[in-house]
Order: C-alpha cells, then structure tokens, then sequence
C-alpha cells in the first residue's frame, strides 16, 4: 500500500488504463497513510473517507466500461483550505468563521478537478485566511515537517505539502501570495509551482487581490504539468485570467534546457543565504550547465521590494478582517490581527505609491527576461526551522516576510515560479531550488523543473518512518 501511496498520478493513470490497478486500491492507499501520519503532522483539517471511497468505485467503473471521465480520473488529491469545496466547510484556519452554513460552491479550480474526475481526500491546513509562511492556527493547530517534526512545514500550504511529501494523495492544491506554494515546498522536499497570476481561476477573489496565485503542489514536475492542463481551463467567474495556453504542458516537458539563457543569482545581491542552502543551489546550477544551458551568474538588479510587499499584503489583511467585529477578532491569530491594525493606518497615497513601485518592478523584469529566458535562484535561505514559530527562534526580524526573499518579489510581479527539491542539509532537511520565467512562461518553467528533476532526481528520498519514532510523535504538533 505504502508503495501505490507514492506513485505519481502520471503512473497510476498508466496503470489504471492496464487495468493493472484500481482507483479505489490507490485511494485506499492514500487514506490508510493519512490514517497513519496525520496525527503526527497534522496536514489535514477535514478527511472524507466514505466519498472518497464512493468517488473511487464511480471512477473504477468508469474505466471498466472504457469511458474515463478525464485527465486526473481516480486520481487521489486534497484542497488547501481556503478554496471553496462543495459540501465541505471552508473555514481558513479560524474560528471566526461559521461552519454550520451552506457550502454548495466549489471554486473553478475545484470544479475542474471534479470535471475531469480526480478523487477528492480532503481539505488541508493553513494558517488562518493564509497569513504567513508557516502553518498553523487558533483553529487547527501547528502543521510540522514530514521530515523533522520538531520543524515548520512552512506556508500557508505547508498541509498541502506535508500531504503529498507523505504520500497522502500524490496531488494537492495550494495557493501562494509571497511563496505560500514555493516555502513549503522547499521545506519539505516536494514541487510546487506558482503559475502567472491569472493563469489558474480564482473565486471568490482572494483577498491578497493580484498577489495570490493558486497551484499545483506534487512530487513530480509531470504531475504539475498534468494538474495545469486541467485547473487553467477557463471559468466566468475569473475575469481577470488569460485566454488559455495553447499548450500540452505536459508534451511541452520534454524540450529540455539546451540552448536556453539562464540567469544564476544565490543571493539577489542583498540576501544572506546560508551555507548548506548555497552549496546545494550552486550544484543545481551546475546541472543546468551539463544540460546544456547557457548559465551566467547574475543577480536580478532591484533592490529588496519588501516593503512594497508589506504594504499590499497588510492592507490586504485589514481588508480581510473589516466583516469581523471585536469579539470575532478575539478568536483570530494575534499576528493576523496585528498586521490588519497597522494596515488600517495606510493612507491611500502611500498605497498608491507602492503600485507605481510595484510596476517598476515588473516592467524591470519583463526588460531582464528579454535577455534571459529564466532567472534560479534558492528558494528560501535558510532550512526548516523550528515549528509554532513564524520565525526562527534567535532572528533578527519579527514578520515571515524576513526570512522568503527570494519568494515575494515574484507575486508583486505575476510571474510564474516553482521550487523544485535540489538537495538536503547535513541533517537531513529538503533545500529547494527557485526557477523563475517570464511572464507567461509557465510551460518554460515547468520544462526546466523536469529537465532538472530527470537529471538530479531526488524521488527516491522519502521521510523517515514517523510513525515508528516514537520519541518525534506529535512533538511540535498541538493537534485539534
């Protein structure tokens, strides 16, 4: 079982067109290892084994008559919680939020992935209305490493990749509005991909507005590739996203990197990165090169938008926060709500003056990407660190936003980027590598993500056995 747990989707698809295997044996699989780690993660905030189970038989029948529903047909997968889901709550991560009332909408991704067939496991954690770059809630508690779980899985969709690292379904989806799909997976060894805004539907509009982003999050770049094709078709209740790619994302994989132009910065000029992380990053790097890309060390040439970003992301949040009243705030994430206060005090010309900053950056590089077709960099700076905390314990600054460097500036500028595994740490934690693309350039980034993982593939590695630790279970997990 543990073994049908790990196979990417692309593999279970294969074997349930042989008949070879059952969607129902594959999500059996996947809810026995949510039965066996989840109490010492905490990845999932809602598990529906009596649907799953009759999606599963709906989807075997389907293939026995020979009329597959679609791409991800009997494909095991979770939802991050804070994308509607049709009979599900969606409740954030918050007590705030009142779960006994009508949940009839799936968000247009969701609907997509029912269309096309994929089993629905569940909803995974996240901090509460997706605040920070780790997990962890008043409501659901702290979501913990698959790889240490004294450690952060990192966030907002730190469940989502604790999920698919323990083969709890092999596709989850995320969202990301300053790394929130890239920080948790590069903590915990999986793929995530942030898309061009737009490129994936949203409804209801997040309320980070134009920095959020939702995503697959897999342990292959093939399945990304596959839940693209399927999350990106178009739905009315998006007007703001592209016309659609014409484009086999998963066709255009095997293209490889030969001949591009790629730009290598390990630390933007400004970041301190730390020692273990740059070593395995520059080895990544090398690969590119074998590969045949033309790789030039380079930092990216803007300073550090971080402020930029603080002020759209807190003004977001006080935004968020105005339907709730004092004593519904009393149940919220202190953090949250002290963010929402200071951006309450924004006055409107300094917003604007970040948007007029916000599109320097952009047309900055959209001007670099006309000489280079992709930018790498480490995802994050430093390893895992220490969970319940929003950072590590002994650092300089007091927000998230000052250990993901590498992450929020591509949110403030809508381009795709995706973290792909490119190591671990002398103690055994994943470090990931940052890939960005133009504007547009989703099918580049993902093709690069491919060539990399086939050449330096990291699949083999799985995380110790929780659950035979008994000295790690649940420490770090305050469970609800």
């Amino acid at each position: 079982m543990s073994e049908i747990a790990f196979l990417p989707a692309t593999e279970l698809l294969r074997l349930y067109r042989s008949r070879d295997l059952s969607p129902v044996e594959a999500t059996e699989a996947a809810l026995r290892q949510i039965t066996r780690y989840n109490p010492q993660v905490n990845a999932f905030c809602l598990v529906d084994e009596k649907s799953a189970l009759s999606q599963a038989r709906d989807s075997e029948a389907r293939y026995a008559s020979g009329e597959p529903a679609g791409l991800l047909d009997g494909v095991p997968t979770s939802i991050k919680d804070v994308l509607l889901t049709r009979g599900w709550p969606t409740l954030r991560g918050s007590r705030a939020i009142n779960p006994e009332q009508p949940w009839e909408e799936d968000a247009p991704l969701v609907a997509r992935l029912r269309e096309h067939g994929a089993v629905l496991l569940g909803k995974t954690t996240t901090p509460e209305l997706g605040w920070k770059g780790v997990t962890d809630s008043p409501l659901t508690g702290v979501t913990v490493n698959p790889w240490d779980t004294t450690r952060t899985a990192g966030g907002s969709s730190g469940g989502s990749a604790a999920a698919v690292a323990l083969g709890m379904g092999p596709l989850s989806v995320g969202n990301d509005g300053g790394g929130s799909i890239r920080i948790p997976a590069a903590f915990c060894g999986i793929f995530g991909l942030k898309p061009t805004y737009g490129r994936i539907p949203l409804w209801p509009p997040s309320p980070f507005g134009t920095l959020s982003h939702a995503g697959p999050m897999t342990n292959t770049v093939s399945d990304a590739a596959l839940m693209l094709q399927v999350m990106s078709q178009p739905d009315a209740r998006d007007p703001s996203a592209p016309p659609p790619e014409d484009v086999d994302y998963l066709e255009a994989l095997e293209d490889g990197v030969r001949g591009l132009r790629i730009a290598f910065s390990p630390d933007f000029g400004y970041v301190d990165v730390d020692p273990e992380v740059r070593r395995s990053v520059e080895a990544a790097v090398r690969v590119f090169e074998e590969l045949g890309a033309s790789v030039e060390k380079l930092d990216p040439g803007f300073e550090d938008p971080i402020e930029c970003f603080r002020v759209h992301w807190y003004a977001a949040v006080a935004n968020a926060l105005r339907p709730f009243d004092e004593e519904a705030r009393k149940l919220m994430d202190p953090g949250l709500v002290e963010i929402a206060e200071e951006g309450a005090k924004y006055p409107v010309l300094d917003y604007l003056e970040t948007n007029d900053r916000r599109s320097d950056l952009s047309i900055h590089m959209s001007e670099f990407h006309q000489t280079y077709d992709l930018l790498l960099s480490p995802t994050l700076p430093i390893p895992a660190f220490g969970a319940g905390r929003e950072v590590p314990e002994g650092w300089s600054g007091q927000r998230w936003t000052s250990w993901t460097p590498f992450t929020y500036p591509f949110n403030l500028t809508q381009q795709p980027a995706a973290s792909v595994p490119c190591g671990f740490t002398g103690s055994g934690l994943p470090i990931g590598l940052q890939i960005v693309g133009a504007k547009y350039a989703d099918a580049l980034v993902l093709r690069a993500a491919h060539a990399y993982q086939i050449a330096a593939p990291l699949s083999a590695h799985k995380p110790p056995t929780l659950a035979n630790d008994g000295e790690r279970k649940q420490r770090g997990a305050n469970l609800p």
